[in-house]
């Protein structure tokens, strides 16, 4: 069964964070994301729904955004300043009494005052009950409250399949960074593909010229 970090326990995730981005710099990575959304240990802290702690790290939302942000100093501590810094989130739980887009604005507005260089705006994964209205774009708005109401840079996700969807909310200033996954493993070349679909021409990588004739 699971039971509550303690004190020793959450010096050992900020510890282990830090350890980590210290292997990611020396493997060669210049972008480090931290994962704090879809029921993960962060998420779990953060959303009413799965804190219940009583101390230093429950209760209020100082305390439930707490071990992020210690994770966040641990990662500062070892990342060259110069290397950008991002943090996913679950912008809403999508249940009532759980964590939702006017908490996301606030935890932003800390994440920017922090040294966040951007906030990758995702939702749910840590109710059971949740109910998500699943559709292209659905979790677009959450980046785009967030840019606007914080000024700070924002990554939109989601259901976002095709080269206009992604164009359309970068020229609509709805988000900095458009991200894709399940797309990119449908379609390895979405990106050539998109190109195509934008009218650009974009250079082939060299081993497959040949195949392009």
């Amino acid at each position: 069964m699971p039971v509550a970090l303690d004190k020793a326990g959450i010096e050992k995730v900020t510890s282990d964070f830090r350890k980590a981005t210290q292997r990611a710099i020396d493997a060669g990575f210049e972008v480090i994301e931290i994962h704090a959304a879809h029921g993960y240990l962060f998420h779990e802290f953060y959303s009413p729904l799965s804190n219940h702690r009583e101390d230093e790290y429950g209760g209020r939302f100082e305390n439930r955004i707490r071990l992020l942000l210690e994770a966040i100093e641990a990662v500062q501590s070892v990342l060259p300043p110069q290397f950008p810094l991002l943090v996913r989130i679950s912008a809403t739980d999508w249940v009532d009494d759980g964590w939702n887009i006017d908490d996301s604005v606030r935890l932003a507005t800390i994440l920017k005052e922090t040294g966040i260089h951007l906030v990758d705006c995702s939702s749910g994964g840590n109710g059971s009950g949740a109910k998500i209205p699943v559709g292209p774009l659905y979790q677009v708005p959450f980046a785009s409250r967030i840019r606007k109401e914080t000024g700070i840079l924002t990554g939109a996700v989601g259901l976002i399949t095709t080269a206009q969807q992604a164009e359309e909310i970068l020229q609509n200033e709805e988000a900095d960074l458009v991200l894709l996954a399940r797309q990119l493993l449908r379609d390895p070349y979405f990106p050539l593909h998109a190109a195509k679909e934008l009218g650009i021409d974009v250079p082939w990588p060299d081993q497959y010229l040949r195949a392009k004739q």
